[in-house]
């Protein structure tokens, strides 16, 4: 069976993305059911997988990460409006079998993902 992971890299100082909050969406039509909640760890990875085994199906889902507020708890200067604050990456499982991570690569005015394994 396969899996769901994420992970964060602050590209601003070189590092991990340490507290990063993380919300996990599942979209079925119109409805946007959210089914997990987690913060970064030392490492800028989810301590578990975000979903594995039967809970991981084939779909359209939304990670939502809390960019914003972590360069705001690194003291990073930025404007009011933030220019990038909550980070939302929207991305399909075509075959649940197979392993997803979707990472997020960030500074306060850009960000990146790809899909890895």
């Amino acid at each position: 069976m396969g899996k769901l992971s994420t992970h964060v890299l602050d590209t601003t100082q070189g590092k991990p993305g340490a507290g990063v909050s993380v919300a996990l969406y599942r979209l079925d039509g119109d409805a946007r059911v959210l089914l997990k909640t987690d913060l970064t760890n030392g490492d800028g990875r989810c301590a578990a997988p975000l979903l594995e085994g039967d809970a991981l199906r084939a779909g359209c889902y939304e990670l939502v990460f809390g960019a914003g507020d972590y360069f705001a708890a690194q003291g990073v200067a930025m404007p009011e409006p933030r220019f990038i604050d909550r980070v939302v990456i929207a991305f399909g499982i075509a075959d649940p079998a197979q392993n997803y991570h979707v990472p997020l690569v960030v500074t306060p005015w850009s960000y990146s993902t790809y899909r890895g394994s």
